[in-house]
């Protein structure tokens, strides 16, 4: 995260980004993820460019503004919005610190006799986390999204494991991942090796990466999770 390696978007003003993964055909071919700086006064009023890209944003630090369908919501830190595809919006930070946040986008997976999701504005302090089995509640999972909705084919959550805690198995699947740790320290399995990892490293998994996790130290291990869901594999490209 140094200035060198930044990215400057078009139509974005006082911005910018950091791509921290993106579709790569062989590896994860999903989703594309960025960590974003606005700068006080920076935005951008045609935000994305893809008329079947949909978005998902969740605030780091500062305050970010979205006005959505001329409706504005204020976002700190913790805050999330979820944007469908061909959603009416800006992005602004009006205050007088950097605003910093994860987007996340990805190509709309369309299906026949399903709508498109509703835009989704909450936050970490709106969501009770849901407990995940076999852990005895030390390990849960703030789901901004719900599981049920097949309309969504992507997932934004934030894992917490407490100190000590584990996820109690190997688990290797087809879904795709994006990592961030935001909180305190883990080691994650990533197919053969065992990686500690901890506040601001970021983890690309591609599909049927075997992984597995447990937090280490005396504080939480929190990281923001991307997957996609909900569809059937594609065939051909």
């Amino acid at each position: 995260m140094t200035d060198i390696v930044t990215s400057r978007l078009p139509h974005w003003d006082g911005t910018r980004v950091w791509i921290l993964a993106r579709p790569l055909t062989g590896f994860a071919e999903s989703f594309a993820q960025y960590f974003v700086e606005v700068a006080p006064g920076g935005g951008s009023r045609r935000p994305e460019p893809a008329e079947d890209a949909q978005g998902a944003f969740f605030v780091m630090e500062g305050k970010l503004t979205i006005e959505l369908s001329g409706v504005r919501h204020e976002l700190g830190p913790g805050g999330f919005a979820y944007l469908p595809p061909g959603a009416d919006y800006t992005v602004a930070n009006g205050c007088d610190a950097p605003a910093r946040f994860h987007w996340f986008r990805k190509a709309y997976d369309v299906v026949a006799g399903l709508d498109l999701p509703e835009a989704i504005i909450t936050s970490v302090a709106e969501i009770a986390p849901t407990p995940m089995p076999d852990a005895e509640g030390r390990w849960e999972t703030t789901r901004f999204i719900d599981p049920a909705d097949l309309r969504h084919d992507m997932h934004v959550t934030i894992v917490t494991l407490a100190p000590g805690a584990l996820i109690p198995f190997m688990e290797t699947h087809v879904m795709e991942h994006g990592l961030y740790v935001l909180q305190g320290r883990g080691v994650y399995r990533l197919n053969q090796d065992w990686v500690e990892v901890g506040p601001g490293d970021f983890m690309w998994l591609r599909a049927f990466c075997p992984q597995a996790c447990y937090g280490i130290g005396s504080e939480p291990f929190r990281y923001l999770l991307y997957k996609d869901v909900n569809r059937h594999p594609k065939l051909r490209f």
